[in-house]
């Protein structure tokens, strides 16, 4: 039988920024690590190709040690997607249990190889001469500057706000992700002699083209940042905020941590959320927190949702309620123009879309809920100031670079990866992109 890590109560946990997810003990980890078969199939779904069975058969053995060294090989953040990788899309679909419902933990038990094990391996870097630049400190460029100093490079990687870890620190709640972690990661890069310019914001604080003049190659991941918006009556109002707004002041700025912080943030009696992805979990989730009764209002039916299952399972637990197949209208706004509600409408199904969802369509039934917050987190697109500073580079219709089959640019010294190429994804997916771009600027930059 599958074991799964302790979690925190959820009439505590609601209480607190905690991380949700109390990991695997050693007796458990060896437990779940001897069910596996050490077949491989796994491997087949992991985007950055992790020797699977390799590390899983050191934990069987209790080599906890040889273990997150075999991880390392292949990922700079073992402990951070050992807690957000959708690993029941990826690797754990290929497993041989998986029909059974019970596929190897290999999320879990990276987690625990990845906490245990606190000293980093030594890596004999022998200099190139070369040095690279890296827009961006998410887990692409994070990927990308792990790769390129294992090569040899000088890597300097260039982030706009004052912390690096992009996503991983303003996007995802210290509950799911702590910053403890991300940090520990970020440590290991700076021990590999990785240079990271904070506050450093391209265009702003210096143009693409001087960048580029400071390297013989560079590597966009600037992600995709910008929240989308519903474009409804009332989404200007006061207590209206974007999933990234929200997200970023409470993660990075620690809102809740008022007045230990500065930051602070008016606390809802009722939010309602709007969305059904991981972005629109984590922002009911953190709202609840706060101490606010939340309402999560999606178009389409849960299982429709982008969001993985076990998110979605943790915040009914935590008391958000779903709402499913409804879709905002207006955003009713007091005297002062502050939210005092929402109005919902119903919609049907009419047939299944293009991607096996179903497809919908607006009844024109509505009902109001009284609120005095709505956070709108319907999806991501890339921040235009690389496009409008972007000499030489070509885009699509949605704001992502155009790149070939090496995730090269139009401009041949510049390559791209993660969000910015893909749109927004997850943290593995990007990483497998950057790990790609990597190996292809390395042939190329060294020929």
């Amino acid at each position: 039988m599958r074991l799964e890590p302790k979690m925190q109560d959820p009439l505590s946990r609601i209480r607190n920024f905690e991380e949700v997810s109390l990991g695997f003990t050693e007796e458990e980890a060896i437990l779940e690590a001897k069910r596996c078969r050490l077949c491989g199939i796994c491997v087949k779904g992991c985007p950055v190709n992790i020797d699977i069975p390799g590390f899983i058969k050191e934990i069987q053995e209790k080599n906890f040690r040889e273990s997150i060294d075999i991880i390392r090989k292949y990922s700079v953040l073992p402990a951070v997607c050992g807690r957000v990788c959708p690993v029941e899309n990826q690797c754990e679909s290929q497993c041989i249990y998986n029909k059974k419902g019970e596929a190897i933990n290999i999320g879990a038990l990276e987690r625990y190889v990845a906490d245990l094990i606190s000293e980093k391996p030594e890596i004999s870097i022998d200099e190139n001469g070369k040095s690279v630049g890296i827009v961006g400190s998410g887990p692409a460029g994070l990927t990308a500057a792990f790769e390129l100093r294992k090569a040899g490079f000088t890597v300097t990687v260039y982030e706009a706000l004052h912390k690096p870890g992009g996503v991983l620190r303003y996007g995802i709640p210290n509950f799911r992700l702590p910053d403890s972690i991300v940090d520990k990661e970020i440590n290991y890069l700076l021990s590999m002699g990785v240079n990271f310019k904070l506050n450093f914001l391209v265009r702003k604080t210096i143009f693409l083209k001087e960048l580029l003049n400071l390297h013989d190659g560079l590597l966009l991941a600037t992600g995709a940042g910008l929240p989308g918006q519903l474009n409804i009556p009332g989404e200007n109002g006061g207590q209206v905020f974007l999933a990234n707004e929200f997200l970023t002041r409470m993660n990075l700025m620690h809102a809740y941590e008022f007045p230990k912080y500065h930051t602070p943030i008016r606390i809802p009696k009722k939010a309602v959320v709007i969305g059904g992805g991981n972005v629109a979990m984590d922002c009911a989730r953190v709202a609840r927190r706060l101490g606010a009764e939340v309402i999560l209002a999606y178009r389409r039916e849960e299982k429709d949702m982008p969001a993985r299952r076990d998110e979605r399972i943790h915040a009914k637990e935590e008391g958000v309620q779903f709402f499913t197949l409804t879709n905002p209208s207006e955003i009713i706004l007091d005297e002062k123009g502050l939210v005092k509600g929402i109005k919902l409408e119903k919609m049907k199904i009419i047939g299944i879309d293009e991607k096996g969802r179903n497809k919908i369509e607006g009844t024109a039934q509505y009902f109001d809920v009284d609120c005095d917050m709505v956070i709108v987190a319907i999806g991501q697109r890339p921040n235009k100031i690389i496009q409008e500073n972007s000499e030489g580079l070509v885009f699509d219709d949605h704001g992502l670079i155009k790149v070939d089959e090496n995730l090269r640019s139009s401009n041949p010294k510049i390559w791209a990866a993660g969000d910015i190429v893909t749109g927004a994804a997850t943290v593995i997916l990007a990483m497998g992109e950057a790990k790609k771009a990597s190996a292809n600027m390395i042939k190329s930059l060294l020929n």
